[in-house]
């Protein structure tokens, strides 16, 4: 999917989009989109960018797996990544 830049530049930018599944877990869960967990980012969005841009206070999110493999909010999402993350844990 692309989406063109309409900016007022001579310079056409062109922004590539890629697909992700967002899975939110515990008391993140209500951060969730209403368009659900299928989501369309900019290419080389990091997990930083989206939990922004998903409006997640950062420091709710204390771990985060893509694809099932643990990564650091530094990682750049690519087309069909699964991504869960979730709050500190508590138990006794």
């Amino acid at each position: 999917m692309y989406h063109f830049n309409n900016s007022r530049s001579k310079k056409c930018k062109l922004k590539i989009m890629i697909k992700i599944e967002l899975k939110l877990f515990v008391t993140l869960s209500k951060y969730l989109p209403k368009a659900g967990g299928c989501l369309e980012i900019p290419e080389e969005t990091t997990v930083e960018k989206l939990i922004l841009d998903v409006d997640i206070p950062s420091e709710l999110v204390k771990l985060i797996f893509i694809n099932g493999k643990r990564q650091d909010n530094k990682y750049r999402l690519k087309n069909n990544d699964r991504v869960g993350l979730f709050p500190s844990v508590g138990g006794g």
